[in-house]
């Protein structure tokens, strides 16, 4: 399952990031705590995911959502 099938409030640990070759955005993920083996929490849904990595919060887009699995 992807990010945005996540539910709000519950901890989540990624099992891996697919963004279809784009190291650009993998190299933007990366930066922002997000690969394998590292929790991460939906904090809130609306437009956009509110997420919780490592005590700080991002604002991503369904896109970048679609390619943290979970």
């Amino acid at each position: 399952m992807d990010l945005n099938g996540a539910e709000t409030g519950k901890e989540y640990l990624i099992t891996g990031v697919d963004t279809g070759g784009d190291e650009e955005m993998e190299s933007f993920l990366f930066s922002l705590g997000c690969y394998s083996g590292e929790k991460i929490t939906v904090v809130d849904k609306k437009r956009n995911l509110v997420v919780s990595i490592k005590d700080a919060r991002y604002n991503i887009d369904p896109e970048l959502g679609a390619a943290i699995h979970i």
